[in-house]
């Protein structure tokens, strides 16, 4: 597939998650970019705004598969990847499915099951399968993790450990829409509930999606673009009020979706704005912010714009 026709492809799933999805344009633009990164998205925002219905209509507009997990405390490994069961009329033992075997698996509340638990995903979302009873079982492609956590409710949550942390490609902050969208929000709810659910018919395919994953690979960043988000990635460890900063990793991940951004817009190179736009959600959740300036109020976003600040800009 031509990177022209990433946008294409792009702007259809723009306009159809965007008539579900009010006011959160950005996000969406985000959660499509981690999309065609084949990238894993940590969805964070109150209860109410919509992140399972943004889950449920991306599956919709690409005809996945979707299956939803609601994790609690007394949620079992075994009850996400599946389990050896016996059959009594073929006598042998055969596998039991989880629901992680889909396209589109929603992790909803991650934060609320016990760490071993959220460690059967670790494998899943790394290497594209689970391994039960020693026998690795491959899971379908495309294979994408959408988990949500609430950050205002942390009573009774396991916080994931910065190794979890680090398999998400975006950390996607969803915020109040606008004044405008959430007066829309109101006129279609005088319909009923059936205003809220999403009845999205498919406006792109899995060969859609693989196409623009892979036309990804034409799209070049210059040898200043790339020393930019070296630079960048450098100076969140160099930062006086972070305690852990990003890995080379995170800056390989930040150059993906720089070059993901840049295909949705029809473009085969790379621009520093590209960067800068994704630099907050690929990095917030990959820095450990000293306690001093945690007391101060500040948050990693704070840190990612001091970093750009800092950073000279490539002309």
């Amino acid at each position: 597939m031509p990177v022209a026709d990433v946008k294409t492809v792009a702007d259809r799933l723009r306009e159809a998650l965007a008539g579900v999805i009010l006011g959160q344009d950005e996000v969406i633009d985000q959660v499509l970019v981690a999309l065609f990164s084949q990238g894993h998205i940590l969805l964070e925002g109150v209860p109410g705004l919509g992140k399972t219905l943004l889950a449920r209509s991306l599956a919709q507009a690409l005809d996945l598969g979707f299956r939803r997990v609601q994790f609690t405390p007394d949620l079992m490994p075994s009850d996400v990847t599946g389990q050896m069961v016996y059959d009594m009329q073929a006598g042998q033992f055969r596998l039991r499915q989880g629901p992680v075997f889909t396209n589109l698996l929603l992790a909803d509340e991650i934060n609320r099951t016990a760490p071993k638990t959220q460690a059967a995903l670790l494998e899943a979302m790394e290497e594209r399968q689970v391994t039960i009873d020693g026998e690795p079982h491959a899971l379908p492609d495309p294979f994408l993790v959408i988990a949500t956590q609430n950050p205002i409710e942390y009573e009774g949550t396991y916080p994931l450990p910065e190794a979890q942390l680090d398999r998400f490609m975006m950390k996607v902050v969803l915020d109040y829409p606008d004044d405008r969208a959430e007066t829309e929000l109101l006129r279609r709810a005088q319909f009923g509930p059936e205003a809220f659910q999403s009845r999205l018919r498919p406006v792109a395919t899995v060969a859609d999606l693989k196409g623009c994953r892979a036309a990804l690979a034409e799209v070049r960043a210059e040898e200043a673009v790339l020393a930019y988000v070296n630079q960048i990635g450098r100076g969140t460890r160099q930062s006086a009020s972070v305690a852990l900063g990003a890995s080379p990793r995170a800056a390989v991940t930040l150059l993906l979706a720089a070059k993901a951004l840049a295909a949705m817009a029809g473009r085969d190179y790379v621009t520093p704005d590209d960067v800068k736009d994704m630099a907050r959600p690929v990095l917030r959740h990959r820095l450990v912010l000293r306690p001093e300036a945690e007391v101060e109020g500040l948050q990693p976003d704070d840190a990612v714009a001091a970093v750009l600040r800092a950073v000279a800009v490539p002309r």
